[in-house]
């Protein structure tokens, strides 16, 4: 053992582990007081317009409603995501630090990134109305 590290096993897991359990208490009462706000069937004669996708998917929706060629940018995304933890180009660290200096045009596009897809989710979420037009919300 490494003298001046505390282990974390009984002193960081046991936390972590009671924090686990509330967190699903608490989802269990929520979910047994809270009704899902599930629809009416499906009806192929009265379809909702406009039609949107589920609401972590509307960034996409929004991104193919410009051009449909704008699905190859959300594969080359994909997979740039997959491909993050190799791009930065820098070795292991010697302390772990969030937002490193090293890393850090890998860190800004992440956090551009997911400001980007904030932003088409809101647009897609609030802003669109009937054919898909932009509309204000208020």
């Amino acid at each position: 053992m490494m003298r001046g590290y505390v282990r974390s096993s009984p002193y960081f897991f046991r936390p972590i582990k009671i924090a686990m359990a509330l967190l699903v208490l608490a989802l269990l009462v929520l979910a047994a007081l809270i009704p899902a706000p599930l629809q009416e069937p499906a009806d192929i004669s009265r379809v909702p317009n406009p039609v949107r996708s589920a609401w972590f998917l509307l960034w996409i929706q929004e991104l193919v409603s410009y051009s449909k060629y704008l699905i190859y940018a959300v594969l080359a995304l994909t997979a740039s995501c997959i491909l993050l933890p190799w791009l930065s180009g820098s070795g292991s660290s010697a302390e772990a630090t969030w937002l490193g200096r090293d890393r850090l045009p890998v860190s800004a596009a992440s956090v551009l990134l997911f400001i980007a897809i904030g932003v088409l989710t809101v647009i897609a979420m609030f802003f669109r109305g009937e054919n898909w037009a932009f509309v204000l919300p208020f």
